[in-house]
């Protein structure tokens, strides 16, 4: 379904790890909006909903809803952090076009 990098998985480690609460995983979402139409989402979540794909890579939980699932097929998450960019970064084979902030697409 999804792939996370190395870096993906520490930064989502990191994430939970430093939640206020007890965190089950990251849920990642496509949203309407965003420059080209279509943006990724993310936040911690407690708990799983009941329709929710749930992919573990290397003890990190990726939840993801059934809509967001058909945007989502064959992703790649990686992390990065420089001077020019830092943050998650979305290598997705399903999107036609994207923007220049990389975090939208159609």
């Amino acid at each position: 379904m999804i792939e996370l990098t190395p870096a993906a998985r520490d930064a989502i480690r990191g994430a939970i790890e430093g939640a206020a609460q007890p965190v089950i995983g990251l849920r990642v979402m496509v949203q309407t909006g965003g420059c080209a139409g279509m943006k990724y989402g993310m936040s911690l979540e407690l708990a799983p909903s009941a329709d929710d794909r749930v992919i573990e890579s290397d003890g990190v939980k990726v939840l993801i809803d059934p809509e967001s699932a058909v945007h989502l097929a064959g992703v790649t998450i990686d992390f990065v952090h420089g001077v020019d960019q830092s943050g998650f970064v979305f290598d997705n084979p399903n999107a036609t076009s994207g923007c220049g902030c990389g975090k939208s697409f159609c």
